[in-house]
């Protein structure tokens, strides 16, 4: 194929979400066709991210400025609070526009198996939140997995001494779903969750 520096880029590229070995050749390839135009421009735009990006101090999301956008656009519901496992969840909440609150971004999900403890989670910016008062709901937008489960149990625990409402994202069928090709956790989830028509 080509030099060790190619090589190296090929590597790096591989390591990316949804990127695999022949993924990560066909965008190097891309890249290095027309560097002028493709790869040096996001060279620097890689150099300047790394540079700028911090979390945010309030809420923990990624942004060039702390507090980030969201957590200073006086627009947004200071009332409601929507906690997410990562910065990914929060900008895919974002992206469809279905939340204008706040969030906080826990930095996981407790787990057993991946040794992660709740001293591992970032909770301690969001009780001072709490503690500050104005937030009047606390919505729990965590994965429907086990480890999702059992964090929303304890931060329930941890969040009861506070007068704020909490609530959890629903969850079950999908829109477009078919019932017959859902598994039983799904089922059982949209049948609980359920409301009134």
């Amino acid at each position: 194929m080509g030099g060790p520096e190619i090589e190296r880029l090929v590597a790096l590229l591989a390591k990316l979400p949804g990127f695999g070995p022949r993924s990560a050749r066909r965008a190097a390839l891309k890249l290095l066709q027309q560097p002028e135009l493709r790869m040096l421009p996001l060279a620097v735009a890689l150099a300047e991210a790394a540079r700028a990006t911090k979390a945010c101090g309030e809420c923990g999301n990624l942004d060039s400025r702390d507090p980030c956008s969201i957590c200073a656009d006086l627009h947004r519901d200071r009332h409601l609070v929507c906690v997410v496992e990562q910065v990914g969840d929060l900008w895919a909440l974002e992206r469809a526009h279905v939340h204008r609150g706040l969030y906080h971004v826990l930095g996981g999900t407790l787990s057993a198996l991946a040794g992660q403890r709740p001293e591992d989670l970032s909770l301690h910016p969001l009780l001072a939140r709490l503690e500050a008062g104005g937030v009047t709901e606390v919505i729990l937008a965590l994965g429907a997995t086990v480890d999702g489960a059992t964090t929303a149990h304890w931060l329930t625990d941890r969040l009861k001494s506070f007068d704020v409402a909490i609530t959890r994202v629903g969850q079950g069928v999908p829109m477009g779903g078919a019932l017959d090709v859902l598994d039983d956790g799904t089922l059982a989830a949209a049948l609980r969750t359920r409301r009134a028509v």
